[in-house]
């Protein structure tokens, strides 16, 4: 299942185009902040798939039935780039567990790459939601081989991924090795590059929201 948030033109898509635009995207504040804001539509627009229950409330003024949510989800993110959306969904679930995850791409000289995952924080996901969030859903290998390793760790019993711009090369990868994940994205794209990257995108998100890395 795949959620674009852009499709009814809302004010997602109004923040996907600061985020592609190159005269605005020096703004490393703003940049941030918008992709924090799509994590906090993307955190609204799940939990209304999510359970709820009922629980009694006292007010000053008497008792009320109130709906809150039936449990927790967990949110994990891949750093550095998620931090942002991560932040997103945080302000919303705001009593959630929290995941970190380093995965990233190491490159060869052939131009080639392959997912190293050198940093995990997890609580138990046995039975839990899981909220997962990248900015960039390109080839997908890098949100497969991390839900492929949180599932070592246990059986979350709903996977959501959560990104501000998507692939179709990408969401078809993880349809295929993650099918029970549910993907919402900010915009989808349909172009990937023969390195990786999404065209047209909006470059790297790492970069843009907290500065040049040195390439490993």
């Amino acid at each position: 299942m795949v959620i674009n948030l852009s499709e009814n033109h809302s004010l997602v898509s109004n923040w996907i185009s600061e985020l592609r635009d190159v005269h605005i995207q020096g703004d490393r504040m703003r940049f941030r902040r918008n992709l924090e804001r799509i994590g906090e539509v993307a955190g609204y627009e799940i939990s209304k798939t999510l359970p709820f229950q009922t629980r009694e409330v006292e007010t000053p003024l008497g008792m009320h039935n109130s709906m809150v949510l039936s449990s927790q989800p967990v949110l994990a993110t891949i750093l550095r780039a998620g931090i942002p959306m991560h932040q997103g969904l945080l302000n919303y679930f705001d009593r959630a567990d929290n995941a970190f995850i380093s995965a990233y791409r190491k490159h060869h000289r052939d131009g080639s790459f392959e997912i190293k995952l050198e940093y995990v924080s997890c609580p138990d996901l046995d039975g839990r939601i899981l909220i997962l969030s990248d900015p960039m859903l390109a080839t997908g290998a890098s949100l497969v081989k991390t839900i492929q390793y949180l599932q070592e760790e246990g059986s979350p019993s709903e996977i959501h991924i959560v990104c501000a711009i998507a692939c179709d090369v990408g969401i078809e990868y993880v349809k295929r090795e993650a099918p029970m994940a549910k993907i919402w994205c900010g915009d989808i794209d349909s172009e990937l590059t023969a390195k990786g990257y999404i065209v047209p995108g909006l470059g790297d998100a790492g970069d843009l929201a907290y500065g040049e890395k040195i390439q490993s």
